[in-house]
């Protein structure tokens, strides 16, 4: 069965991708020669363990990181011939990131964390519809100290997608919470993919989690081993870990 989704645009493509981080007189090559290609509207999971590059390689997806060495397109823009500002523009515009700590300021409310976005986003929901996609209307006026570790992931998933991003990125969205709360993140990053139309990625070390997605990308050591399609896709409330 081919890897690659039908009749769909090629988002992001990633041709000899290699990163290598210089630790004292240490070189450590997180990235080995990785070839990818991510496709409008498809759900990813990039699998492996801890320290396989699967981090690595979505920061440099996102701008957030460069590679020591080839070439990353963005719906044919290059992304590796980008300077800072134009990187800085690109994450602006384009990509949500949900990260496995939430980041959100203590001292503002729910509506207030996701306004932080819609502020400075050129066509964004309002913060409410923001907070409405992942249930959390009624939490609007609450303060992370005052919201479950499962509400705090799902008002940075609402910050994430408020400014309609073109690409979720989404790096081990459940790694701190239990099974019952990861499967309430889990299903609103699911419904966005589904509603909005988001190119969503998912990187985790999880291999239930795969189940949900499109095509399972399993990385090993800085490179990517194998490419799986589920023909049959799970919902995230069917998991079980």
């Amino acid at each position: 069965m081919s890897s690659n989704p039908p009749h769909r645009e090629r988002v992001f493509e990633a041709h000899d991708v290699t990163k290598t981080y210089h630790m004292g007189e240490v070189d450590v090559q997180a990235l080995r020669g990785v070839d990818l290609e991510l496709y409008s509207g498809e759900f990813v999971v990039l699998l492996g363990p801890s320290g396989s590059g699967k981090s690595t390689l979505l920061n440099i997806l996102g701008g957030l990181d460069v590679p020591t060495a080839g070439t990353i397109r963005y719906r044919g823009d290059v992304l590796t011939d980008f300077d800072d500002s134009a990187l800085t523009g690109y994450r602006r515009r384009h990509v949500g990131f949900v990260f496995q700590f939430y980041n959100l300021i203590p001292s503002l409310t729910a509506e207030e964390n996701v306004a932080l976005i819609t502020e400075i986003a050129s066509n964004p929901m309002t913060p409410l519809e923001a907070l409405s996609l992942v249930d959390l209307a009624k939490r609007r006026t609450h303060f992370p100290a005052q919201l479950s570790g499962g509400e705090q992931q799902r008002v940075a998933i609402a910050r994430a997608v408020a400014k309609r991003p073109d690409v979720l990125l989404c790096d081990e969205p459940t790694g701190a919470l239990d099974v019952h709360t990861g499967i309430l993140v889990l299903d609103a990053i699911q419904r966005i993919n589904e509603e909005l139309g988001t190119t969503t990625a998912v990187i985790t070390h999880n291999a239930i989690i795969a189940e949900m997605a499109d095509r399972v990308i399993h990385v090993s050591d800085g490179k990517i081993v194998s490419t799986d399609v589920n023909s049959t896709k799970r919902r995230a409330e069917e998991l079980e870990w």
